[in-house]
């Protein structure tokens, strides 16, 4: 018993670690609440993008923003399933733009 309790605490702070968010502020912030996301891709465990996230185009042209990315729980998700089928190549990030 007391081994599954100190595995499940093991696998819950990974997954908290892994759930850490970047901010970056643009401007005095996010103004109107909009929010716009996109997840970018990789392979080889980050090394090399698959896909490019324009932050300035996802602002459309707003002064003020806010940037957000993260590794979410569906990128997570993505990671697994990824190191099921095919190895753990692919992984993932959220990437998210609040006006």
């Amino acid at each position: 018993m007391k081994k599954i309790v100190i595995a499940m605490m093991l696998v819950a702070s990974l997954l908290i670690v892994g759930c850490s968010t970047h901010v970056h502020t643009v401007g005095a912030g996010p103004q109107s609440g909009v929010t716009n996301t996109a997840r970018q891709y990789y392979l080889l465990y980050g090394l090399i993008p698959l896909n490019t996230v324009d932050t300035g185009e996802m602002s459309g042209g707003a002064k003020d923003y806010e940037i957000q990315t993260q590794i979410a729980p569906v990128d997570i998700g993505i990671g697994m399933a990824s190191a099921l089928m095919i190895g753990g190549i692919v992984s993932s990030r959220t990437v998210k733009v609040v006006k």
